[in-house]
């Protein structure tokens, strides 16, 4: 792996969240999702009884997550695209999720787990302006 998709997954594994973009019944849509990252691999868990994971599975999908809302003044966005699979996560992984929800928009959590792994990564950082300048955060 190169430095830069290295430091990505480095930074995904600071956050969570994120959000996986493909497409279904041709159109495109964008779903939150809770990651760990294992190896160079990362592997998703969302809910199944949106559907979206029968979108996802065996096609090209791009994932995302930031740090935008943590306080921290160096800001860092990474996005990567790569292939989905539906799998079924080890033990040792199902510790790293750690809890599920209980509920998602009312339903009972039903858990689905995809793993991608990253093919075309970019990482994005941003630092906070120095003090006094009319601008707090600079793209």
């Amino acid at each position: 792996m190169s430095p830069q998709e290295l430091h990505a997954l480095d930074l995904l594994r600071r956050v969570p969240y994120g959000r996986v973009a493909t497409s279904m019944r041709a159109l495109p849509f964008l779903a939150a999702a809770r990651h760990i990252v294992v190896a160079d691999r990362v592997v998703l868990r969302m809910h199944a009884g949106f559907g979206y994971h029968q979108a996802c599975s065996g096609s090209v999908v791009a994932y995302g997550a930031d740090n935008f809302n943590t306080g921290d003044p160096h800001l860092w966005s990474v996005q990567f695209t790569g292939t989905a699979e539906v799998v079924e996560p080890t033990t040792g992984e199902l510790e790293l999720f750690g809890p599920a929800p209980h509920y998602v928009d009312g339903e009972l959590f039903d858990p689905v787990h995809m793993r991608i792994e990253p093919q075309f990564v970019t990482v994005h950082t941003m630092a906070a302006a120095p003090v006094g300048r009319a601008f707090q955060h600079a793209l």
